[in-house]
């Protein structure tokens, strides 16, 4: 008797909370069906408001990317000297910028500009990022000091620039003792052009690498110490590998920035001595400024472009499969 009413006690029991449940499963299929059916009701509406969120920043690009890239193109077709009418040509401004040894002169320049700079900025600016990660005093001071360049006009960076350099009393040339000609001789003045560049940038730099450093866990590098590992490997096989990603944001930037230059070239030298200094963003101004040619200083613009975004694929499939936190 007992045994049969402790049974029917148990079925009796499963079976309410079977009941329930399937009672809740029907309660959570109900709100989610309701949910649906307001988010499908307000999908229209967000999408709506998303886009108009993003409208300021789509116009913006549109109007200051977009647009100009195909005025650019545009102009590239016509003869125009910013006064009389546009006269359709076709393809003779390709046919001349291509064969017009002063661009490829400035295309050479540019490259050799930028292989000593980019690097340069680059190995300087993390050195500078590894010492202000260690947090010793003064550490906020230098990070200022060392951004100001940046922050400042490149034009008056560069006037500045040319004060120190002049031959006879600037600042250089009197502490070394004698005449320099540091702008004017044919040797001398890509590369120095090159240190003005690399002084500028180098703070900034160093901060995008201070940003990445801080960002490093340290129970790696403690890790790493208890394991035996010198500042060396901890270097080459933590620091580095996990800034990969702070590296391609800094290579590209530094490339894209770097093959634009102009005031900074403008003002020290203006393209001289003997086009040794002619970066391709001058040349463009020379053209379109100087010779009143927009049609062929619109073809250079876009090839630059054309150049400058192929070299930022090739680096973004270069270093697409090894960006990682993964150490090596």
């Amino acid at each position: 008797m007992c045994a049969r009413f402790n049974t029917s006690m148990t079925n009796t029991s499963h079976d309410t909370e079977l009941n329930d449940e399937i009672e809740g499963i029907f309660c959570l299929r109900g709100r989610t069906t309701h949910r649906n059916r307001a988010l499908k009701r307000n999908y229209p509406r967000s999408i709506a408001l998303a886009y108009a969120l993003l409208a300021p920043s789509l116009f913006g690009v549109v109007t200051f990317l977009l647009l100009p890239i195909i005025v650019v193109i545009w102009l590239s077709m016509f003869r125009w000297d910013l006064l009389g009418p546009l006269h359709y040509v076709g393809l003779a401004n390709w046919r001349s910028v291509l064969a017009d040894s002063n661009f490829a002169n400035s295309l050479i320049v540019t490259a050799i500009f930028v292989a000593i700079v980019v690097p340069a900025q680059t190995m300087l600016g993390l050195l500078t990022a590894t010492m202000l990660a260690r947090q010793l005093p003064g550490t906020g001071v230098f990070r200022t000091l060392y951004v100001l360049p940046w922050i400042c006009a490149p034009l008056a960076i560069a006037v500045l620039w040319r004060w120190l350099l002049a031959p006879t009393d600037g600042a250089f040339s009197m502490i070394l003792g004698h005449r320099i000609e540091w702008l004017s001789d044919p040797d001398l003045a890509l590369p120095v052009v090159s240190a003005v560049v690399v002084w500028t940038n180098f703070g900034y730099v160093s901060l995008s690498f201070l940003a990445g450093l801080l960002a490093i866990p340290k129970d790696i590098h403690a890790a790493a110490c208890i394991d035996g590992a010198d500042a060396w490997q901890r270097f080459w096989r933590i620091t580095l590998p996990m800034l990969r990603p702070t590296m391609f944001f800094v290579l590209v930037t530094g490339f894209v920035s770097t093959a634009q230059v102009f005031d900074t070239v403008y003002a020290l030298t203006d393209g001289g001595p003997k086009g040794r200094t002619d970066l391709v963003a001058h040349r463009i101004y020379a053209e379109a400024f100087g010779s009143a040619a927009i049609g062929r200083a619109s073809v250079m613009a876009v090839l630059l472009f054309v150049i400058l975004l192929g070299v930022t694929v090739v680096q973004h499939l270069y270093f697409q499969r090894r960006i990682s936190y993964e150490l090596t």
